[in-house]
Protein backbone atom coordinates (compact mmCIF):
# COMPACT_ATOMS: atom_id res chain seq x y z
CA UNK A 1 0.00 0.00 0.00
CA UNK A 2 1.14 3.62 -1.30
CA UNK A 3 1.83 5.64 2.33
CA UNK A 4 3.42 8.65 0.57
CA UNK A 5 2.54 11.41 -1.44
CA UNK A 6 4.95 13.87 -2.81
CA UNK A 7 4.36 17.42 -3.79
CA UNK A 8 6.47 19.79 -5.85
CA UNK A 9 5.05 22.73 -7.66
CA UNK A 10 6.89 24.18 -10.48
CA UNK A 11 7.41 27.46 -12.39
CA UNK A 12 9.97 27.45 -15.14
CA UNK A 13 11.96 24.82 -13.58
CA UNK A 14 13.28 23.28 -16.96
CA UNK A 15 16.91 23.49 -16.41
CA UNK A 16 16.18 21.54 -12.47
CA UNK A 17 13.28 19.86 -13.04
CA UNK A 18 14.80 16.28 -14.97
CA UNK A 19 17.54 16.21 -12.36
CA UNK A 20 14.99 16.21 -9.51
CA UNK A 21 13.04 13.98 -11.06
CA UNK A 22 15.36 11.55 -11.85
CA UNK A 23 16.56 11.61 -8.02
CA UNK A 24 12.81 10.86 -6.60
CA UNK A 25 12.82 8.18 -9.47
CA UNK A 26 15.36 5.82 -7.37
CA UNK A 27 13.09 6.03 -3.91
CA UNK A 28 12.91 2.80 -2.33
CA UNK A 29 9.03 2.92 -1.48
CA UNK A 30 6.58 3.59 -3.97
CA UNK A 31 4.68 7.03 -3.19
CA UNK A 32 2.05 9.16 -5.52
CA UNK A 33 3.78 12.30 -6.86
CA UNK A 34 1.54 15.38 -7.92
CA UNK A 35 3.35 17.92 -9.80
CA UNK A 36 1.99 21.48 -9.91
CA UNK A 37 2.58 23.21 -12.42
CA UNK A 38 1.96 26.69 -11.64
CA UNK A 39 1.87 28.70 -15.83
CA UNK A 40 5.47 27.28 -16.59
CA UNK A 41 6.28 28.92 -20.09
CA UNK A 42 9.82 27.01 -20.77
CA UNK A 43 8.97 23.40 -21.36
CA UNK A 44 8.36 22.63 -17.61
CA UNK A 45 4.98 21.27 -18.21
CA UNK A 46 6.36 18.87 -20.80
CA UNK A 47 9.07 17.41 -18.59
CA UNK A 48 7.43 16.59 -16.14
CA UNK A 49 4.20 15.14 -18.09
CA UNK A 50 7.31 12.82 -19.45
CA UNK A 51 8.53 11.45 -16.52
CA UNK A 52 7.19 7.42 -15.45
CA UNK A 53 9.06 5.03 -12.86
CA UNK A 54 8.53 2.04 -11.29
CA UNK A 55 6.50 2.38 -7.87
CA UNK A 56 5.72 5.90 -8.74
CA UNK A 57 1.91 7.28 -9.41
CA UNK A 58 1.98 10.52 -11.28
CA UNK A 59 -0.74 13.27 -10.85
CA UNK A 60 -0.42 16.10 -13.03
CA UNK A 61 -1.55 19.44 -11.91
CA UNK A 62 -2.34 23.15 -13.50
CA UNK A 63 -2.94 26.02 -11.23
CA UNK A 64 -3.14 29.28 -13.22
CA UNK A 65 -2.85 31.44 -10.17
CA UNK A 66 0.74 32.96 -9.65
CA UNK A 67 2.09 31.95 -6.50
CA UNK A 68 3.24 28.79 -4.85
CA UNK A 69 0.81 29.03 -2.29
CA UNK A 70 -1.96 29.16 -4.69
CA UNK A 71 -0.05 25.99 -6.51
CA UNK A 72 0.33 23.94 -2.87
CA UNK A 73 -3.48 24.77 -2.16
CA UNK A 74 -4.45 22.77 -4.94
CA UNK A 75 -1.91 20.24 -4.39
CA UNK A 76 -3.64 19.80 -0.98
CA UNK A 77 -6.83 18.06 -2.14
CA UNK A 78 -4.64 15.17 -3.35
CA UNK A 79 -3.20 14.21 -0.22
CA UNK A 80 -5.03 11.02 0.07
CA UNK A 81 -2.07 9.60 1.97
CA UNK A 82 -0.84 9.02 5.48
CA UNK A 83 1.63 10.77 4.74
CA UNK A 84 3.08 13.55 2.85
CA UNK A 85 6.17 15.31 1.36
CA UNK A 86 6.84 19.03 0.09
CA UNK A 87 10.06 19.51 -2.33
CA UNK A 88 11.46 22.07 -4.49
CA UNK A 89 12.19 21.51 -8.06
CA UNK A 90 16.10 22.02 -7.80
CA UNK A 91 16.66 19.64 -4.92
CA UNK A 92 18.30 15.95 -4.95
CA UNK A 93 16.88 13.27 -2.72
CA UNK A 94 18.76 10.90 -1.77
CA UNK A 95 17.16 6.76 -2.42
CA UNK A 96 16.45 6.59 0.90
CA UNK A 97 14.27 10.11 1.66
CA UNK A 98 11.16 8.94 2.06
CA UNK A 99 12.13 5.65 3.41
CA UNK A 100 14.01 7.41 6.26
CA UNK A 101 10.90 9.36 7.46
CA UNK A 102 8.46 7.01 7.10
CA UNK A 103 11.02 5.00 10.26
CA UNK A 104 10.75 8.36 11.76
CA UNK A 105 6.75 8.44 11.51
CA UNK A 106 6.64 4.85 12.60
CA UNK A 107 8.86 5.21 15.38
CA UNK A 108 6.54 7.53 17.40
CA UNK A 109 3.05 8.20 16.47
CA UNK A 110 3.21 11.70 18.05
CA UNK A 111 5.70 12.49 15.20
CA UNK A 112 3.22 14.61 13.15
CA UNK A 113 6.52 16.53 10.91
CA UNK A 114 9.63 15.33 9.98
CA UNK A 115 12.12 17.98 8.65
CA UNK A 116 14.99 17.66 6.06
CA UNK A 117 18.48 19.22 6.97
CA UNK A 118 19.88 20.92 3.69
CA UNK A 119 23.34 19.89 2.85
CA UNK A 120 25.76 20.95 0.29
CA UNK A 121 28.36 18.68 -2.01
CA UNK A 122 30.32 18.23 1.06
CA UNK A 123 27.61 16.61 2.87
CA UNK A 124 28.06 18.93 6.06
CA UNK A 125 28.17 15.89 8.69
CA UNK A 126 29.46 17.96 11.28
CA UNK A 127 26.64 20.90 10.69
CA UNK A 128 23.78 17.85 10.56
CA UNK A 129 25.10 16.27 13.70
CA UNK A 130 25.06 19.49 16.02
CA UNK A 131 21.76 20.48 14.13
CA UNK A 132 19.95 17.02 14.37
CA UNK A 133 21.58 16.10 18.07
CA UNK A 134 21.67 19.66 19.85
CA UNK A 135 19.71 22.41 17.99
CA UNK A 136 16.67 20.74 16.97
CA UNK A 137 15.92 18.86 20.08
CA UNK A 138 16.47 22.17 22.00
CA UNK A 139 14.44 24.40 19.89
CA UNK A 140 12.25 21.51 18.51
CA UNK A 141 9.18 23.78 17.62
CA UNK A 142 11.09 25.95 15.55
CA UNK A 143 12.05 25.63 11.58
CA UNK A 144 15.62 25.04 10.42
CA UNK A 145 15.08 23.52 7.14
CA UNK A 146 13.29 25.44 4.58
CA UNK A 147 9.94 23.99 2.05
CA UNK A 148 12.26 21.73 -0.25
CA UNK A 149 12.56 19.25 2.85
CA UNK A 150 8.87 18.86 4.92
CA UNK A 151 7.45 16.03 5.76
CA UNK A 152 4.41 15.61 7.20
CA UNK A 153 1.44 13.23 8.84
CA UNK A 154 -1.11 14.50 6.74
CA UNK A 155 -3.91 14.15 8.74
CA UNK A 156 -2.05 17.05 11.45
CA UNK A 157 -1.00 18.65 8.39
CA UNK A 158 -4.84 18.96 7.09
CA UNK A 159 -6.20 19.48 10.56
CA UNK A 160 -3.48 22.73 11.20
CA UNK A 161 -5.39 24.18 7.95
CA UNK A 162 -2.67 23.19 5.09
CA UNK A 163 -1.09 25.37 3.20
CA UNK A 164 -3.23 28.54 1.98
CA UNK A 165 -3.21 32.08 1.32
CA UNK A 166 -5.96 33.12 3.15
CA UNK A 167 -3.87 31.86 6.40
CA UNK A 168 -0.66 33.15 5.34
CA UNK A 169 -0.28 35.39 2.16
CA UNK A 170 3.66 35.80 2.47
CA UNK A 171 7.09 34.72 2.25
CA UNK A 172 8.44 32.21 4.90
CA UNK A 173 5.47 30.25 4.37
CA UNK A 174 7.22 27.30 5.14
CA UNK A 175 7.89 28.74 8.46
CA UNK A 176 5.02 29.65 9.36
CA UNK A 177 2.69 26.16 8.28
CA UNK A 178 5.27 24.89 11.14
CA UNK A 179 3.58 27.09 13.52
CA UNK A 180 0.40 25.63 13.25
CA UNK A 181 1.28 22.17 12.72
CA UNK A 182 4.01 22.23 15.38
CA UNK A 183 1.38 22.81 18.26
CA UNK A 184 -0.43 19.10 17.68
CA UNK A 185 2.60 16.55 18.38
CA UNK A 186 6.75 16.26 18.04
CA UNK A 187 8.79 17.85 14.71
CA UNK A 188 12.00 15.70 14.44
CA UNK A 189 14.99 16.21 12.21
CA UNK A 190 16.79 12.89 12.02
CA UNK A 191 20.34 13.06 10.91
CA UNK A 192 20.00 10.19 7.60
CA UNK A 193 17.08 12.81 6.71
CA UNK A 194 18.71 15.34 4.31
CA UNK A 195 17.93 16.98 1.03
CA UNK A 196 20.80 19.11 -1.06
CA UNK A 197 18.74 21.93 -2.32
CA UNK A 198 20.17 24.39 -5.06
CA UNK A 199 22.58 26.82 -3.89
CA UNK A 200 21.33 29.38 -6.85
CA UNK A 201 19.52 31.91 -4.78
CA UNK A 202 22.36 33.85 -3.57
CA UNK A 203 19.83 37.29 -3.57
CA UNK A 204 17.30 36.54 -0.89
CA UNK A 205 16.67 40.03 -0.18
CA UNK A 206 13.16 39.80 -1.65
CA UNK A 207 12.16 36.45 -0.22
CA UNK A 208 13.18 36.62 3.34
CA UNK A 209 13.18 38.64 6.41
CA UNK A 210 15.61 40.83 8.10
CA UNK A 211 18.42 39.53 10.83
CA UNK A 212 16.50 41.48 13.48
CA UNK A 213 13.09 39.68 12.60
CA UNK A 214 15.08 35.85 12.57
CA UNK A 215 16.80 36.65 15.50
CA UNK A 216 13.34 37.42 16.99
CA UNK A 217 11.46 34.68 16.11
CA UNK A 218 14.26 32.31 17.32
CA UNK A 219 14.26 34.14 20.45
CA UNK A 220 10.17 34.29 20.59
CA UNK A 221 8.92 31.18 22.65
CA UNK A 222 6.37 28.51 20.99
CA UNK A 223 4.12 29.95 23.08
CA UNK A 224 4.30 33.47 21.94
CA UNK A 225 5.02 32.48 18.16
CA UNK A 226 1.03 33.34 17.34
CA UNK A 227 1.96 36.68 18.02
CA UNK A 228 5.34 36.56 16.41
CA UNK A 229 3.46 35.43 13.09
CA UNK A 230 0.33 36.86 12.73
CA UNK A 231 0.88 40.29 15.07
CA UNK A 232 4.37 41.18 14.24
CA UNK A 233 5.92 39.50 11.11
CA UNK A 234 2.71 39.36 8.98
CA UNK A 235 2.39 43.04 9.01
CA UNK A 236 6.30 43.90 8.80
CA UNK A 237 6.19 41.57 5.54
CA UNK A 238 2.58 43.16 4.33
CA UNK A 239 3.98 46.87 4.64
CA UNK A 240 7.43 45.82 2.43
CA UNK A 241 5.30 43.81 -0.04
CA UNK A 242 6.85 40.92 0.40
CA UNK A 243 3.96 38.41 -0.86
CA UNK A 244 4.54 34.82 -1.50
CA UNK A 245 4.45 36.08 -5.54
CA UNK A 246 8.08 37.27 -4.66
CA UNK A 247 8.78 33.63 -4.52
CA UNK A 248 8.80 33.84 -8.49
CA UNK A 249 11.45 36.10 -8.77
CA UNK A 250 14.40 34.55 -10.58
CA UNK A 251 17.42 36.70 -9.64
CA UNK A 252 19.91 34.19 -11.18
CA UNK A 253 18.64 33.79 -14.40
CA UNK A 254 20.20 36.85 -16.68
CA UNK A 255 18.32 39.55 -17.68
CA UNK A 256 17.73 40.83 -21.77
Amino acid sequence: MTRWTFVIAYYNEAGFLPETLAALATQTVPFRLVLVDNGSTDGSDAIARAFTAPGVEVVHLSEARPGKIHALETAMGELTTEFCAFGDADTYYPPHYLAEAERAFDADPRTVAVMALGVDASGQTLRRSIYSGVVTKLLSKQTHTGGYGQAFRTSALVEAGGFSEKLWPYVLLDHEIMQRVAKLGRVVYPFAFWAKPSPRRSDRRRVRWTLGERILYHATPFAAKDWFFYRFLGPRLKARGITHLNLRDKPWEAKP
